[in-house]
């Protein structure tokens, strides 16, 4: 059965005012040891907004405000014969940070602020090329609403 979990691009001006996006390191399967955005499953009982503050706070740090939806989809990994180990059903918010340190809980082995420019290089923190669409459209979302009077 499928397993619902929500997933965050959150984003922070860094000291030079470049825009960044906070990435993980994931301690735990699946993708352990990938990079990757904060994230994880949404318990029983809470709404899609609350499982990304709870999950962020949990594998961070920080505190977050969720400003908007990105998307929705399936992430299926399979064994080596083609048998579904993990089905997940994600959806992506983007936010800002509100409060609290950075620092690395629950499943993240490491988690940094990446900007623009570092992660087109794609070379300290590889990142999967579903995860740079995400952060694509999330900065496209944060342009067009001029969410940058938030930061």
């Amino acid at each position: 059965m499928p397993i619902a979990g929500v997933g965050a691009v959150v984003i922070s001006k860094n000291s030079n005012g470049e825009t960044c996006v906070l990435i993980v390191r994931r301690g735990r399967e699946p993708m352990r040891g990938q990079w990757s955005l904060p994230g994880g499953v949404l318990e029983l009982g809470e709404t899609l907004a609350e499982g990304v503050q709870r999950e962020i706070k949990e594998e961070t740090g920080l505190e977050v405000e969720v400003l908007d939806h990105i998307e929705t989809f399936d992430r299926i990994v399979r064994d080596e014969g083609g048998r579904v180990r993990y089905h997940y059903i994600i959806s992506d918010w983007l936010c800002v940070v509100r409060g609290g340190n950075l620092c690395c809980g629950d499943d993240a082995e490491e988690a940094v602020w990446l900007s623009r420019a570092e992660m087109a290089s794609n070379n300290v923190y590889p990142l999967d090329e579903f995860v740079l669409q995400v952060i694509s459209k999330a900065f496209a979302i944060y342009a067009k609403k001029d969410f940058a009077k938030e930061l």
